[in-house]
């Protein structure tokens, strides 16, 4: 029975896998657009999502949990500082999942993982 396995293994170890989503996390919230395949994005936009509203709770604790995920002091000021601060009163939602394309090599799906109202968004 499959109860309660709602996530992926991805076929990678648990380190890898976790390696992996910090780095793209760290990505996404960096560069606010990321390119990935379908199932790594679902992935990524839980922890993008925990780690804006960690930032909009600004408490220390909140700020040794995200550092525990995010690899970069200066991405985690940013998630404390502007994204916190443009999200102040949207209650959820801060990422979108678009599926773009397969890829050429292997035919896998792919998405782009993005942060809504993005800073520099024509709309």
């Amino acid at each position: 029975m499959r109860h309660r396995k709602q996530h992926g293994k991805l076929g990678r170890s648990s380190a890898h896998r976790k390696a992996l989503f910090r780095n793209m996390v760290t990505s996404l919230l960096e560069h606010e657009r990321i390119e990935t395949t379908d199932a790594k994005a679902r992935e990524v936009r839980r922890l993008a999502e925990r780690m804006i509203t960690l930032g909009k709770r600004g408490d220390l604790h909140a700020r040794r949990q995200a550092l525990s995920v995010v690899r970069s002091r200066e991405i985690t000021a940013k998630v404390f500082g502007e994204l916190a601060d443009r999200y102040r009163e949207r209650p959820g939602g801060y990422t979108r999942v678009l599926k773009l394309r397969r890829r050429v090599g292997d035919a896998a799906p792919l998405s782009i993982v993005e942060l809504v109202d993005r800073a520099g968004e024509a709309g």
